[in-house]
């Protein structure tokens, strides 16, 4: 279609991802929303305060719009499902994170899309941010040397209400497949794949059929080694929501890291882009001096947003595309056997079978 004519999009799921979908299109000339699909009582309301069809059922809503594009904000076993309707219909989507639950249906989906036109992007939005934008750049750079500790922590603790809806007390709907799936991705997007998996994880204060607390040690093919530790139910000011600044509805410590990658030759703090290096040749008694690089400021949302409308278009390729989230999915798998099986575990990628 012409490049002067805002682009019509569809919403599937209107639940709080979805409603920050929205106000990111409402913000964007290029593109307009066009309808809302959501089997709940208030997606109904919500599509009739902003004045756009509203459909309980995403097939309905793709047969009588035929929109340009479609978002997928469903809950996440509902991903897979609504990427394929699109695909069926030849509708360019951006599929929330996680792209699925299981790697069955991921790889059955990775199948679908490598035999199709229709262009499909996975919403891990963090690679979109200027600042990881700046890290990967650093480390291309050969700044830090050869990598070779990481140190990532995601710990928040998430309200009692959080969990009122039943979905999110189901499998696949947990710790791993909403939070951490975005920090495994971004450590695979900043130091290389991760080849080998150990874990330990728990579940005793929520009760709930999937970890609320993990550790994790990660081998990255690289020969770096990495922990990853991790609770919802951690009173503590680690975390990429509130370090980042990235969503206003968190508060901000902007002086907390949450990454911490270190190398031969010097080290690097995420978020806050504080650079480590020795002023002389490398030595434990030499003094380290720091410094702080400043990316550009717009928003990871927008900016995904943006590229969305690019790869619509068929200006772009996806940043990160099927593929290449289910390899970051295939993690949380490798996870979940570790865990239950008390040995180390490796990522498989059925799809390559």
């Amino acid at each position: 279609m012409p490049a002067s004519q805002p682009l019509r999009i569809a919403l599937m799921g209107a639940g709080a991802m979805g409603r920050q979908h929205q106000a990111t299109i409402a913000r964007q000339p290029d593109a307009a929303l066009c309808a809302i699909a959501d089997p709940g009582d208030g997606g109904q309301a919500f599509a009739a305060e902003l004045g756009v069809p509203a459909y309980r059922d995403p097939h309905a809503l793709l047969a009588a719009e035929r929109p340009d594009a479609a978002i997928i904000a469903t809950p996440n076993a509902l991903h897979v499902a609504g990427a394929l309707d699109c695909l069926a219909a030849g509708v360019p989507a951006l599929i929330e994170k996680p792209v699925g639950v299981s790697l069955e249906e991921v790889a059955a989906l990775v199948t679908a899309a490598r035999g199709h036109s229709t262009p499909l992007l996975v919403g891990h939005h963090r690679r979109h941010n200027p600042l990881i934008g700046r890290a990967r750049e650093l480390l291309a750079d050969g700044v830090l040397g050869e990598l070779t500790n990481v140190t990532a922590l995601w710990q928040l603790h998430k309200p009692d209400d959080y969990f009122a809806a039943p979905w999110r007390r189901t499998p696949g709907n947990g710790m791993l497949h909403t939070n951490l799936i975005h920090d495994l991705d971004l450590l695979r997007h900043l130091c290389g794949e991760i080849i080998e998996v150990q874990a330990m994880t728990s579940q005793r204060l929520r009760g709930l059929p999937y970890a609320d607390t993990v550790a994790l040690t990660l081998r990255f093919a690289s020969g770096a080694l990495g922990t990853l530790n991790a609770s919802d139910t951690a009173s503590a000011p680690w975390s990429w929501e509130l370090a980042s600044g990235e969503n206003s509805a968190y508060p901000q410590q902007p002086d907390q890291p949450c990454y911490l990658l270190a190398g031969t030759t010097g080290a690097l703090a995420l978020p806050q882009l504080r650079l480590w290096r020795y002023a002389d040749e490398p030595h434990w008694h030499a003094p380290l001096v720091d410094e702080a690089v400043t990316p550009d400021a717009s928003t990871a949302l927008d900016r995904q947003f943006a590229h969305f409308i690019a790869v619509v278009r068929g200006e772009a390729l996806p940043l990160i595309g099927v593929e290449d989230a289910a390899r970051t999915l295939a993690l949380i798998d490798a996870v979940e056997r570790a865990a239950a099986r008390g040995r180390t575990s490796q990522p498989h990628y059925p799809w390559e079978a």
